[in-house]
């Protein structure tokens, strides 16, 4: 007979993120024997995260939206929700509910531990935006058990302008990299490299940059191929229309691949992954996959980028909405030998093992949810 240690909420905007980034901590919170509750908006990934065996419950939030009407009604169905469940603890991933249900859980003394995974368009260094965003986190965050950040650099800049005491936070590789699932995948020999730009269809994930590369790489290597693969972001300013994207298509300088829940096909068939972001990142996930799967990666001198890429080592680094400069890395890519591929993918595969191994992750979450009374 299984005992229920008690039940924990992970909480974020939507159950397609809970389902591709916390899966294995939610089976690994249930095989400890934790009763697992998820909350999110609701999307088509629900029924796959319900098959996981946690019991999964829907409030409106809107991830973009600035309406503080709206926002307060999403903190007001969090207490709701949270006097139902009667949680040991909640797990916040996402801005937004790192915020809000943060704000649910001081109000009614349940623990709480925050994953601030990048800021997103979002900076704390000027405007008012920025103003607001530092009032709500330092408000949200005085009652955290632990705030987690994925990289140095978002940390150092909480702790600089007085956000959080730096004795409740803590720092994660990432969201981790779960190097079962994602093996090392063999480079086919062949005269056509293959790159993939995978993130959500944003310009600041620096995906103009890319196709304008790519359309500079093609007129001097034809043979290269360039391919998007991500879902757009209809509700964000910064999406890029369906009629761009059909453009850049037309031109013959990129394929796009619309979106998927099976990335590991698609970085199998890749030989580079591109991710030329100058969005505030934690430290994306994609880079992290392609790593595990011994690819070489090209990314920007950007937070949380950086930290997956030994420039020359593993993948390259470029300078942020420089297309000159990316266009460079694609062509240190192309003039490498299959063999020079399959050494610095294989460096990826090491890095990953080292510094970005999944496990690192849910051991930290665990042994801070045990110490909880």
């Amino acid at each position: 007979m299984n005992i229920n240690k008690g039940n924990i909420i992970i909480a974020a905007n939507s159950s397609w993120g809970i389902y591709n980034f916390r899966r294995n901590l939610i089976l690994s919170l249930i095989e400890e024997g934790y009763k697992v509750f998820t909350v999110s908006s609701h999307d088509e990934y629900l029924k796959k995260l319900s098959s996981l065996g946690c019991n999964c419950k829907n409030i409106d939030i809107d991830p973009s939206g600035t309406n503080p009407f709206k926002d307060l009604k999403t903190i007001f169905q969090l207490q709701q929700l949270y006097k139902k469940i009667k949680p040991l603890v909640v797990l916040h991933f996402t801005p937004k509910m790192c915020i809000y249900s943060s704000i649910a859980c001081s109000f009614q003394q349940i623990p709480f531990i925050s994953n601030i995974s990048g800021l997103g368009v979002v900076t704390l260094d000027k405007g008012f935006l920025s103003k607001v965003m530092k009032v709500l986190y330092k408000f949200s965050q005085k009652k955290a058990t632990t705030i987690f950040f994925q990289n140095e650099s978002d940390r150092s800049t909480f702790l600089s302008k007085g956000i959080v005491p730096a004795k409740i936070t803590d720092r994660l590789p990432g969201s981790g990299v779960d190097l079962s699932f994602f093996s090392i995948s063999k480079y086919e020999e062949n005269t056509t490299i293959k790159f993939f730009l995978i993130a959500r269809m944003l310009y600041e994930k620096g995906v103009l940059e890319y196709v304008e590369a790519a359309k500079k790489i093609k007129k001097i290597y034809p043979n290269a191929e360039f391919f998007l693969l991500g879902p757009s972001a209809a509700n964000n300013p910064s999406s890029i229309t369906q009629t761009t994207i059909d453009l850049w298509v037309r031109s013959g300088y990129v394929d796009y691949l619309g979106s998927t829940s099976n990335i590991k096909k698609y970085i199998t068939y890749a030989d580079c992954i591109v991710l030329p972001s100058y969005y505030s990142e934690g430290v994306p996930r994609t880079l992290l996959e392609a790593g595990a799967m011994g690819k070489i990666v090209i990314t920007t001198n950007n937070v949380g980028c950086r930290d997956a890429v030994d420039d020359g080592v593993n993948g390259f680094i470029c300078t942020p909405r420089s297309v000159d400069d990316l266009t460079d890395k694609l062509k240190k890519v192309i003039k490498m030998t299959h063999d020079e591929r399959i050494l610095m993918g294989l460096r990826g595969r090491e890095k990953m093992e080292k510094e970005f191994d999944e496990n690192i992750v849910l051991d930290k979450y665990k042994k801070i949810i045990k110490n909880i009374k």
